[in-house]
């Protein structure tokens, strides 16, 4: 299964998963390079980021020491442990980059708070106070984007659980927080925000629903036009794991193991296919998806 994925242009992908799985496109997805990490068949590559066709970050999800952070800067051939979990209660769901030296990783709360570390030189992780949680709130590492940044300051996460389906937003490049609550289900565990993207203009979409039930509709989306500070419901068709917004079609696409859907506002959609998709990823008007049994797919606008 194929969990992460990261557009660097039309010809350049990176993909990850299962059993310390990693591929690479350098073709527009004409020939992918398949390989695993030393010492890594047991992790999950749940997130992706790359930056050319050399570097990029892996980011594997799991309970403790399961959850590790890779960098590569020669395509693949070696990569470097960062860090490893060092809470053996924490478990890092996902992370995303404002550029190829400053990221951020967000992990379930571990003594009452969520786990919010960051990067300034793209080696060195800092553990941040991350914000308050409520009881039984956590976060998902479905698709490796449960949190989204923009420009070079600001980042936003996404949670679940009985007392999560809200967004927390940090203008200061993960120091403070605020947060908003979503109509978006989260009646149990299994239910919450799932994937969130933002567009320039302060338009946000955040998807999910319950995993458990993925043709359920019930309260699977909702919408921003405000950065985050307020949320209204958006149907989608079911449950889905992953929201992305492509700048230069000015859509946005939404996914999961149900099938496709695209917008072009963010409020109206129509569907596009019913392939499994975990992840969705855009660059310019490149866009890939992944999914199981080592599925990839290519975006192609008419």
């Amino acid at each position: 299964a194929l969990r992460g994925v990261s557009a660097v242009s039309d010809k350049i992908a990176w993909a990850s998963g299962q059993k310390g799985t990693f591929l690479r496109t350098l073709d527009g997805g004409t020939t992918w390079r398949a390989g695993k990490l030393p010492d890594a068949a047991d992790l999950d590559f749940r997130d992706v980021q790359a930056f050319d066709a050399k570097t990029a970050y892996l980011l594997s999800a799991g309970p403790g020491i399961a959850s590790r952070i890779y960098k590569t800067v020669d395509g693949g051939e070696r990569w470097n442990l960062q860090m490893t979990n060092p809470d053996k209660e924490g478990f890092w769901d996902c992370f995303a980059f404002w550029d190829d030296s400053h990221g951020i990783v967000v992990g379930d709360p571990v003594d009452g708070r969520f786990t919010v570390m960051t990067t300034k030189d793209g080696s060195r992780w800092i553990r941040q106070k991350g914000p308050q949680a409520q009881a039984m709130e956590g976060a998902f590492a479905a698709s490796g984007t449960c949190v989204t940044t923009r420009g070079t300051r600001e980042a936003w996460f996404g949670t679940g659980g009985p007392s999560g389906a809200r967004v927390f937003h940090s203008t200061d490049g993960g120091e403070t927080w605020s947060v908003a609550k979503t109509p978006i289900r989260n009646d149990s565990a299994n239910a919450g925000v799932f994937s969130i993207a933002f567009a320039d203009n302060g338009r946000g979409v955040a998807v999910g629903g319950d995993y458990s039930k993925a043709g359920d509709a019930t309260s699977t989306g909702a919408i921003s036009p405000d950065a985050g500070k307020s949320w209204s419901a958006i149907a989608l068709p079911g449950y889905r794991s992953a929201v992305a917004y492509s700048p230069s079609l000015g859509l946005w696409i939404a996914a999961g193991i149900s099938g496709s859907e695209v917008s072009n506002d963010g409020k109206d959609w129509r569907p596009i296919g019913s392939s499994a998709i975990n992840a969705l990823s855009f660059s310019g008007s490149a866009g890939w998806a992944v999914g199981p049994a080592g599925f990839i797919a290519a975006f192609r606008s008419k």
